[in-house]
């Protein structure tokens, strides 16, 4: 089974905005999950008992997601926020119940665009120090969408 296979709950809205680093938007779109065993595993041990080392059942969704109804998972593309553990094609939950505040990497939209970022004094600043912050004072609008909460990496 595929550990992201939750993600079919989710509808996509994909992004082409080259200035971004947000490439696609999933909305919530059911209630679906899938539960897939979590094993632990003590240094010394066997595992001759596969079944003995299930700790519980775990979903992602249930795992990464606090309020389903308010919440978003958002690819993200480029490398502006890799120093901060977020790399292109990653997934990562954005909470929109929550309220940002200064220093939390947030999703926002500036001008009709999609960015993620750290959340500043009256601007938002990427991770990697070769990308310029994006001032509030030079954009025509700017909404602060929700607090990133999580991410997902598949690595195959």
């Amino acid at each position: 089974m595929n550990p992201l296979s939750f993600m079919s709950s989710y509808t996509r809205k994909p992004q082409h905005h080259p200035n971004r680093n947000v490439a696609e938007i999933y909305m919530r779109t059911s209630y679906r999950s899938a539960y897939i065993p979590l094993y632990s595993h003590k240094a010394g041990k066997s595992l001759s008992n596969v079944a003995e080392h299930i700790e519980a059942t775990l979903s992602a969704d249930d795992h990464l997601v606090k309020n389903p109804t308010a919440s978003y998972f958002v690819r993200v593309k480029g490398d502006a926020m890799n120093t901060a553990g977020i790399f292109d094609g990653d997934v990562v939950v954005v909470d929109r119940s929550i309220d940002p505040s200064i220093g939390q990497i947030i999703l926002a939209e500036v001008d009709g665009e999609f960015t993620v970022r750290y959340l500043g004094q009256k601007q938002l600043t990427a991770a990697n120090t070769q990308y310029e912050s994006i001032s509030f004072a030079d954009a025509e609008s700017v909404a602060l969408i929700g607090v990133v909460t999580g991410s997902m990496r598949k690595f195959a």
